[in-house]
């Protein structure tokens, strides 16, 4: 028998009993899948109980659901979210589908400036955008309306931004490049002989993109509907930026207001019932997105090495692609932030003007509440250095399980590693904050390390993504050849896996510690006096309508976002993930 015989014997074993690195990761996967299990299945439990879940003389009962349902104004609540979410996905597919076609299937000139963009353009943080609208489009002080009422004298503002279309409108311009992103790689993928073919039998243009191209497309269109709609339906910042003072609340706010309540206790049992509600309409979204997926092989016209994108010129309307994608860039980026800035160099907010410009001083910034800024961006820079470092090293843990032990049953795990991206994020905020205050009798709330287990678990799904295909790249002869040298786990993948490895983790980490950097929703539900993030700091000063130093610390996150933005965008420049193809 072969040497690398005997190495694969050693790897079709589940696990050697004398090999402690692979029952140590073994270990830590079991730990953090069952935490990812329990949070959930805790929360739809204490959804059916009458009082608190430890005291044992309290009753199973529907109570919870029955006062949910027997609520007329979550009804309101139901419609809110669903009209925001549908109104979101259209704004976002308006804009993200056409761009991702143009980048893919066109001629366009400067395709790497689009896709630039649009990926960093993700990291805009929600609030930002919804801030910058809500100062051009309110009622009352909005730029927009002020100018319109003057000029035309007229009694009433003729835009309201603070309704469900106009939070939808605002979420799907944030939304579009995730539409863009997931919508490329489909595109790029259809075999353009069909259109070709369709073309030489005297096809127009429109009939080839609706006969062939979009139904080929549809499987992966339907799934980023089905993903962007989810994000809709659990968002916190944009509605709770644009709706929560205008008491226009969807699904996250009116859960938040549940359990902060002004005068009441909170209720925490309500909580648990619509969050049950919500783990049920998300089971159902990732069901039906199993089906498409299982459903791909009828849309696989990709056949061969022949393959090639077809590139449709577009002469003359080069300038109209152009001033479509100039005129995203400047809703959904531009121009909100030219806005926060306006209000953030002034007293009180008000149109352009010679007594404007007179005014205009950083007394916003100065006036700030500098102690509970140094101390949020100490807790900010903690959790932006410990989130995306524990997060990489539990999901290398469950690549390495899943992808490389023989342990039967091992693709449970890694459908559990997904759960955080099936279920909204905000409900495993919920599950935690029940979790601390029920089962740990209110340890460790107000501290660093819960806001930290919850982002890691809020990221896990992605880091897992990441970690599974670049380790699926890596043929296991490299580490069978480790093994045959006498080489352990723990070494085979200090030496082998983690180097090869490395340009992924490094790009994945950038990646979710900016997202930590710019997290709401899950540190809102969280977050005392005593771990305060800078997200929160700029929800609490915004919510005391403090708009103008709101404004000046929303400038100060997107300026100290922007070395970790540069070195995203030199990593993934360098990786080719741009699209200058």
């Amino acid at each position: 028998m072969t040497t690398l015989a005997l190495a694969r014997r050693h790897f079709d074993f589940m696990l050697p009993r004398h090999d402690g690195w692979a029952w140590a990761l073994l270990s830590v996967v079991v730990a953090v899948s069952a935490l990812i299990v329990v949070l959930p299945v805790m929360l739809l439990w204490l959804s059916f109980r009458e009082a608190n879940p430890v005291d044992p003389v309290s009753a199973y009962s529907l109570l919870h659901y029955k006062e949910v349902f027997s609520d007329g104004f979550l009804v309101e609540v139901v419609l809110n979210t669903l009209w925001f979410s549908i109104t979101t996905l259209a704004v976002a597919l308006f804009f993200g589908l056409p761009a991702a076609w143009l980048v893919v299937r066109t001629d366009l000139p400067g395709k790497a400036v689009v896709y630039t963009f649009m990926t960093i353009g993700l990291l805009m943080p929600g609030f930002a955008s919804a801030m910058g609208w809500l100062f051009l489009l309110h009622v009352r002080i909005g730029l927009v309306n002020q100018f319109l009422v003057d000029l035309f004298d007229l009694s009433d503002a003729p835009f309201d931004i603070a309704s469900v279309v106009g939070m939808g409108w605002v979420q799907g311009l944030s939304l579009a490049p995730i539409a863009f992103i997931m919508n490329a790689s489909v595109l790029r993928a259809i075999d353009p002989s069909l259109e070709e073919s369709a073309a030489m039998s005297g096809a127009t243009f429109i009939q080839i993109m609706r006969r062939i191209t979009l139904p080929l497309a549809w499987p992966g269109i339907l799934a980023a509907g089905i993903y962007i709609f989810t994000i809709g339906f659990a968002a916190f910042d944009v509605p709770a930026i644009i709706g929560w003072s205008n008491k226009i609340f969807t699904f996250s706010t009116f859960l938040m207001v549940q359990l902060t309540p002004t005068q009441d206790l909170p209720r925490y049992g309500e909580v648990a019932a619509l969050s049950g509600i919500v783990i049920v309409i998300a089971g159902l979204l990732s069901w039906w997105y199993g089906r498409l997926q299982k459903q791909t092989h009828r849309y696989q016209v990709v056949t061969g090495k022949g393959y090639r994108p077809r590139i449709v010129k577009l002469g003359g309307m080069r300038w109209a692609a152009w001033l479509f994608l100039a005129a995203y860039f400047t809703f959904a980026k531009l121009l909100p932030l030219l806005i926060i800035l306006w209000a953030s160099l002034l007293p009180y907010f008000q149109l352009p003007s010679s007594a404007a410009f007179a005014s205009i001083s950083l007394g916003q910034f100065h006036n700030l509440p500098w102690e509970l800024m140094i101390e949020s961006m100490r807790n900010t820079g903690v959790l932006m250095l410990l989130t995306p470092t524990v997060t990489i090293v539990v999901a290398v843990c469950f690549s390495w399980v899943v992808l490389r032990s023989e342990i039967r049953g091992r693709n449970i795990f890694d459908f559990v590693a997904f759960l955080p991206h099936a279920v909204p994020n905000i409900i495993f905020g919920v599950a935690v904050l029940l979790f601390v205050l029920y089962v740990l009798k209110g340890a460790l709330l107000g501290t660093t390390a819960i806001l930290l287990f919850v982002f890691v678990i809020a990221r896990l799904s992605y880091a897992t993504r990441m970690t599974n295909g670049a380790l699926m790249q890596i043929h296991k002869d490299l580490e069978e050849a480790a093994t045959v040298s006498g080489v352990s786990t723990g070494l085979t993948i200090r030496h082998v896996i983690l180097p090869l490895l490395t340009p992924t983790l490094i790009y994945a980490w950038l990646w979710i510690a900016l997202l930590t950097f710019r997290e709401l929703t899950l540190a809102v539900i969280l977050t005392t006096r005593d771990n305060l993030t800078m997200p929160v700091l700029l929800w609490s000063v915004w919510s005391s309508n403090g708009f103008g130093a709101a404004a000046a610390i929303t400038l100060l996150l997107m300026a100290m976002m922007i070395p970790l933005i540069v070195v995203y965008w030199w990593i993934v420049r360098k990786r080719g993930l741009l699209g200058e193809s």
